[in-house]
């Protein structure tokens, strides 16, 4: 087979969102997702150096998370639509117009990347966007039609701009996919078919991980989605955070948390048994639609379809563990039981009201050690999705596997097939006030070579340069997010 004599450039988990306004009273509410941090400029530069070394056309893949429609906190505010209280205060559902006006929302306030993107595609270049996580949503056509418009004026280059459900194969030897399908808190359960009717409407079913993110995370202003470390603490360090920040700036968070919580696990209950909406006489042509703008056949999507994870609903105990909520049911359960013996033992013998606390310090030791062992699945998941490189890319056919997803950079060999994780380039801080950036731009890049063979490396950009990571540079390792 003849490979392809281009170049091919994959980045991905930009998570583009809407720009949050100042707080005057609260400055660093959500500080890192002002306008002043985001990775435009570094994005267009990037472009642009892109088409000034390398030869047309190049083939860019955005692959997954490129937006955010999670974290999008704006609401109409001329009527035009109605929305809930709580969609209010915790973003709009996955409805088509909710999710249209999200999409123009990100648009908007990254009109200069758009500009971008359109410079990028007048050159003759071509732009693949894969579907993450965090960008569902996209499955709306009018989603698309709105991406559509803003980088492709008049449709003169909509040739040029593929939008794939999630995965695209580059060249017929590089499968390039997000990664989420591999994990249960975060895969779409159903690609091929990612609707579902919810009541008397229509939305995307959203996994647990985007629901999370959305009920409990879009409440808690000094908290990075993108930055796990922020949120996934072990007691001992969820203490010491709330007493240097949230007690001042949040002092209700458990109350928050409880009650996102509460609503993520009800509604992800809901939603994960609703039957996806789907026509069984057009199945067949929308799997062989998918699989060709996937550049592959509908025997490779089927069976690419049936290495992805189970959804953590079929194990209810993951999600109350993700939640906390295991740990506030034992406590509560705690609490109710030394209530129990101080009332049975009150009616025998009247004793004062300190002797409650008597079982309770006797419990509490126990309760500290269970929280304290209970450990998050994410990055055990994110190993348990790597050992699959090998078996997918032989039944694929493919020698080199490129995923995003966990934002943990990564260029190896697993197996007999190349393995790289092309990180995110969503900005992070080591500090809630923002004056500690960190991270790097990675991104993939295949390169054509004389004969039939490509040649592919992980590299950053920095200061206007291309520099390679070289394979297994620990340096390269990035927290999860």
């Amino acid at each position: 087979m003849n490979r392809p004599q281009h170049h091919t450039i994959v980045i991905s988990d930009l998570h583009l969102s809407d720009a949050e306004p100042i707080h005057e009273n609260n400055p660093l509410w959500k500080k890192f997702r002002r306008k002043e941090y985001f990775i435009d400029k570094d994005v267009a530069a990037f472009l642009e150096k892109l088409d000034a070394e390398l030869e047309a056309p190049i083939e860019l893949v955005l692959n997954g998370d490129i937006f955010d429609f999670d974290s999008v906190m704006s609401v109409p505010k001329h009527g035009e639509f109605s929305f809930s209280s709580n969609e209010k205060h915790r973003g709009l559902n996955s409805e088509e117009h909710k999710s249209e006006f999200k999409m123009m929302c990100i648009l908007r306030d990254h009109s200069h990347l758009c500009m971008a993107f359109q410079n990028f595609l007048q050159k003759g270049h071509k732009i693949i966007f894969t579907i993450g996580n965090h960008d569902l949503e996209l499955h709306w056509p009018k989603v698309q039609q709105a991406l559509i418009n803003a980088i492709v004026p008049n449709n003169v280059h909509k040739e040029q701009v593929v939008i794939c459900e999630w995965f695209y194969l580059s060249g017929g030897d590089t499968l390039i996919e997000h990664g989420n399908q591999y994990d249960p808190y975060c895969l779409c359960a159903n690609p091929i078919n990612p609707l579902v009717r919810k009541g008397r409407k229509d939305i995307v079913r959203l996994p647990f991980g985007n629901l999370a993110n959305r009920y409990m995370v879009n409440g808690m202003g000094l908290k990075n989605p993108h930055h796990d470390s922020s949120f996934i603490m072990s007691g001992l360090g969820f203490m010491i955070y709330f007493f240097k920040y949230e007690l001042r700036i949040q002092p209700f968070l458990l109350v928050t948390w409880l009650l996102g919580a509460l609503r993520t696990l009800i509604v992800y209950t809901k939603e994960a048994w609703l039957p996806p909406l789907k026509d069984p006489l057009t199945l067949t042509k929308r799997i062989e639609e998918i699989a060709k703008r996937s550049q592959a056949t509908a025997n490779q999507l089927l069976m690419l379809r049936a290495f992805h994870a189970h959804p953590a609903s079929y194990n209810p105990f993951m999600v109350l563990r993700e939640l906390w909520l295991d740990r506030a049911i034992l406590l509560m359960v705690i609490v109710w039981g030394c209530f129990q013996i101080f009332s049975t033992t009150n009616v025998v013998v009247e004793v004062s009201y300190w002797w409650f606390l008597v079982p309770l310090f006797i419990c509490l030791p126990f309760f500290a050690w269970y929280s304290q062992g209970v450990n998050s699945d994410v990055r055990a998941h994110a190993k348990a999705a790597e050992s699959k490189i090998s078996p997918v890319g032989r039944a694929f056919g493919v020698s080199r596997i490129i995923q995003g997803h966990t934002h943990r950079l990564g260029h190896r060999f697993i197996d007999s097939v190349e393995y790289i994780n092309t990180g995110a380039w969503t900005q992070l801080f080591h500090d809630v006030e923002c004056e500690k950036p960190y991270g790097r731009k990675p991104f993939a890049w295949i390169k054509p070579t004389s004969g039939n063979h490509r040649t592919s490396n992980l590299y950053e950009w920095k200061n206007g340069e291309f520099l390679p990571i070289g394979m297994g540079d620990k340096s390269a390792a990035e927290k999860l997010a």
